[in-house]
C-alpha cells in the first residue's frame, strides 16, 4: 500500500501538469518573392488555425509589405526587401492581403479556422 499511494499520486501530478500545458501553436510560412505571394498565377489562398503564426519570408529582390484589406483584424507590415514579418492569427475569419506596392497583382486570401 505504502508503495502505491506515491504511484498514484505522481500519475495525478503528471495528469495535472500536462492539462495545464497550453496547446502549440504552429507556423506557417508565406513566400513573398517579386510580385507575388506563395506563388505566381491566380492569387492563393493559404488556411491555418487560430493561434498559429504565419511567418511572411522575404525572397526576391523588389520591396513589398503585407497589409491585410479585410479581415476581423487589420494589420500591416513595414515595406522592405529582406527578412520576415509575423502574426498570430488571433481571430477566425477570411482575410485579404495585399502589397501596397503592388496592387491588385500582389494579393492573397489567409483563412483562419
Amino acid at each position: 500500500m505504502r508503495k502505491v499511494l506515491p504511484l498514484v499520486l505522481l500519475a495525478a501530478l503528471a495528469g495535472t501538469l500536462l492539462a495545464a500545458v497550453p496547446a502549440l501553436s504552429k507556423r506557417k510560412s508565406v513566400e513573398v518573392d517579386d510580385n507575388y505571394f506563395v506563388r505566381e498565377g491566380s492569387p492563393p489562398t493559404v488556411r491555418v488555425n487560430r493561434g498559429d503564426t504565419v511567418v511572411w519570408r522575404w525572397e526576391g529582390r523588389n520591396p513589398h509589405n503585407v497589409r491585410a484589406t479585410r479581415g476581423p483584424v487589420r494589420f500591416r507590415s513595414p515595406v522592405k526587401s529582406s527578412g520576415t514579418y509575423r502574426k498570430r492569427m488571433t481571430r477566425r475569419g477570411t482575410y485579404r492581403i495585399i502589397c501596397d506596392v503592388h496592387p491588385p497583382d500582389m494579393r492573397m486570401t489567409l483563412r483562419v479556422r
